[in-house]
């Protein structure tokens, strides 16, 4: 078994109740009473994203006084850079902020630091390269600059002024900025704080619209925020937040504007990816966020951006070419980092002691360190930092597990680090090299204190138990309005108890990995396709319990009910 299974409690009555009221099936109202949604009301606005239901943007902490500066500058004719960083999140919203603030009439421009030249975020060589490109009184840093107060403080010294807009931690001290854009400002349980900086630049375009319409702006009364709703669900959904609350509505909207985009870079992007719409989470993180963040990754993002902005599918296409031959590259050297990782980590594992799995090597590119970590973390279900050397400094990035909040770990390193940021689930550093075994040590410690034992296996969440004969299109039809799922709202995940094969299973892929399965329960059979499933051992036999995502199947335009296979055992196995 590969999960740990956790059956969440079935709550009959509130279930019935709440599918009463809402004219809903008592299995969504179950799903639902499963992600803490108990009000009617707010389940009907769940159930119904609408972009009015989006808070007064003024109500996240600093953003008038962001507002007010960037007015300031506007009726001054002063121009100011937007410095972004060179992930996804960074770069759709150094993109959207660009193309807002140039037709509201600011005079704008952009630098997107080098992530091997210049290192990570609002760091003092990319500042002062971006100062002798653009030597501007204002900067607006995104997605980046929560930790850097000492650059801020520089920047003061050079009469530029300072706007940052980010999610990330706050550092202490926290920069001391004109104008700090944090939902984390204003402390635990704060609101907004699912957001992601692209979210944040929506909220600052529609703070400095609704004060443009307020005084009279032309171009504010004209300004329509839904047709840059593309980039904000791609940068949201790429960057691994919540999706909850605004964001919900956020991606919701963005992903119905992607499917129908005439933004030539994302035509071209789908084009170079064979994406077809509909145009959904899956298709923006793994096929759209891959080669975008390829660019930034192995060079510089400055492709990336270009193609968001490109004019014609003509100047388009051959940027979205470039970053799909570097999405392979990055591919290649980042499957044979895994692997020198893995047999490193196996080597010596013992998952008695190691908690936290810390790994690097000098020549390990520093661009693609990140997804190393999450694929290491998918093998032993660790927190993990993958590290490449740069002389005698390391950088890396992090990744971690339900339970360890990474970046607050590494907060307690920080006598043994030069840079880090980050939020609960990833984080970069740099560290002296030697210091890297007794980071292993601390992290190590601090997980132990942290997590239980039982942690440390990967938990099989399922949402309710159900037969299969309950699994019709329409109630799965019905189920979709859980859309879109990610990080904060799960997929949806099922039980059903004592069935078994009806045929023999299917290999499917040039490399057999993957199984086609025919489950029956002696009344009802549904085909079961289990990715990656491995060899003819971890196959069900017998009667066995199987936990599965329900999905609909469309091929040749018939319509079919899947079983996502996650997990099985055998059906005599009692739940925890």
């Amino acid at each position: 078994m590969k999960f740990r299974w956790s059956l969440a409690p079935a709550e009959s009555l509130p279930a019935g109740r709440l599918a009463a009221s809402l004219g809903i099936s008592p299995l969504l109202a179950q799903c639902l009473l499963n992600r803490g949604l108990t009000d009617p009301e707010l389940i009907t606005s769940y159930l119904e994203p609408r972009l009015k239901n989006l808070a007064d943007p003024f109500l996240i902490p600093n953003l008038g006084a962001a507002v007010d500066r960037l007015c300031l500058a506007r009726d001054r004719g002063e121009a100011l850079v937007i410095f972004g960083d060179y992930d996804v999140d960074g770069v759709t919203s150094t993109v959207f902020l660009l193309e807002s603030l140039r037709k509201l009439g600011w005079q704008v421009d952009y630098y997107l630091p080098h992530r091997l030249e210049e290192g990570y975020g609002l760091s003092r060589d990319a500042v002062e390269n971006c100062l002798r490109k653009f030597p501007v009184s204002l900067l607006l840093a995104v997605d980046c600059g929560s930790t850097s107060a000492p650059v801020v403080d520089w920047l003061q010294t050079q009469g530029v002024e300072t706007i940052i807009l980010d999610h990330h931690q706050i550092g202490e001290p926290a920069p001391a900025a004109v104008a700090l854009v944090n939902p984390l400002c204003a402390g635990p349980g704060a609101a907004f704080t699912e957001l992601c900086s692209v979210g944040l630049a929506f909220k600052l375009v529609h703070a400095l619209i609704k004060r443009g319409r307020e005084i009279g702006w032309p171009v504010a009364l004209a300004f329509d925020l839904r047709q840059q709703l593309d980039l904000v669900a791609l940068g949201t959904v790429a960057d691994l937040v919540p999706l909850t609350g605004e964001n919900r509505i956020l991606v919701t909207m963005g992903l119905a504007r992607l499917g129908c985009s005439n933004r030539p870079g994302l035509l071209a992007l789908s084009q170079v990816a064979q994406i077809k719409p509909p145009v959904g989470v899956y298709e923006v993180g793994f096929q759209l966020a891959p080669r975008l963040n390829a660019a930034g990754r192995l060079e510089n993002a400055a492709a990336a951006l270009e193609v968001l902005m490109a004019d014609s599918i003509a100047t388009a296409l051959p940027i979205a070419q470039g970053l799909d031959a570097r999405n392979q590259e990055r591919q290649q050297i980042e499957k044979a980092i895994v692997e020198e990782v893995t047999a490193a980590v196996k080597a010596k594992f013992d998952p008695a002691r190691d908690f936290v799995i810390v790994e690097g090597q000098m020549e390990w590119h520093v661009g693609v360190v990140g997804i190393v970590a999450a694929r290491v973390l998918q093998q032993f279900y660790r927190p993990t930092l993958i590290l490449g050397g740069d002389g005698d400094l390391w950088r890396g990035s992090g990744r971690s597990i339900a339970g360890f909040h990474l970046a607050a770990a590494l907060r307690q390193c920080e006598d043994l680090l030069l840079r880090h940021g980050g939020h609960a689930m990833a984080a970069g550093l740099t560290v002296p090299a030697a210091n890297l075994s007794t980071l292993r040590d601390r992290l190590n410690e601090l997980a132990r204190a942290a997590l239980d034992p039982s942690a440390l296996l990967p938990r099989l969440r399922l949402d309710a138990e159900v037969t299969l004969g309950e699994l019709t299109l329409g109630r799965l039809e019905e189920l979709d309005r859980i859309q879109p799922t990610g990080q904060g709202n799960p997929a949806l995940q099922f039980l059903v108890r004592n069935v078994t094969q009806a045929r023999p299973p299917q290999r499917l892929g040039t490399a057999k990995q993957h199984v086609k399965l025919w489950i029956t329960d002696g009344q009802i059979t549904h085909e079961g396709v289990w990715w990656r499933a491995g060899n003819e051992s971890v196959l069900p036999v017998g009667q066995f319990d199987l936990g599965f995502s329900p999905q609909i199947n469309e091929f040749k335009g018939r319509r079919t009910v899947q079983l996502k296979v996650l997990d099985w055992r055998p059906a005599e196995a009692p739940l925890p």
